[in-house]
């Protein structure tokens, strides 16, 4: 049985990419990344500076290809896997969710190291990342373990890390 579901714009998150933006959140990215609560929300803050990391889910908002259940990621040649075993953001639901550290809070603003969205995209919610919680030491790297070729290599590509080739 099909739901509808809504959600609310809570605030809407800064950045200084405007045409296009890295596949990941990239820590020591240069320009301003904030997100700014709408004013009834800015009580919600209280107590989130003493963390480091925090989640930040927003609503993908600028995607223009359709949703397919067979990906090819672009970083990695003849390489097709489910939807669901990929990071695309163009997904059934566009939700997106980034780990971002926070540098610190000013009123409603937050503001963070590099966030991986395009300016003025939606903010739908924020959370904690908790340390013990958050981590799993047992991760693995799923079917980019199987793949031939120099892992780290494709790791840079997955995390939008500009690199040598």
């Amino acid at each position: 049985m099909a739901h509808h579901f809504e959600f609310k714009q809570i605030g809407v998150i800064r950045t200084p990419y405007t045409d296009s933006a890295p596949y990941q959140p990239v820590v020591n990215d240069e320009g301003e990344f904030r997100i700014v609560l709408q004013r009834e929300y800015a009580q919600g803050l209280a107590d989130l500076e003493t963390f480091r990391y925090i989640y930040v889910l927003y609503f993908v908002d600028r995607l223009t290809r359709t949703t397919v259940m067979i990906e090819h990621p672009a970083w990695t040649p003849d390489t097709n896997v489910g939807l669901f075993a990929s990071r695309s953001p163009v997904r059934p639901n566009p939700l997106g969710l980034s780990v971002v550290q926070l540098k610190k809070i000013v009123g409603k603003s937050i503001f963070t190291s590099g966030l991986d969205v395009f300016d003025n995209t939606p903010l739908l919610d924020i959370k904690p990342y908790i340390k013990d919680l958050d981590s799993k030491n047992d991760a693995n790297y799923g079917w980019i373990e199987k793949l031939a070729g120099n892992k780290q290599h494709l790791l840079l590509h997955i995390m939008g890390i500009p690199h040598g080739y």
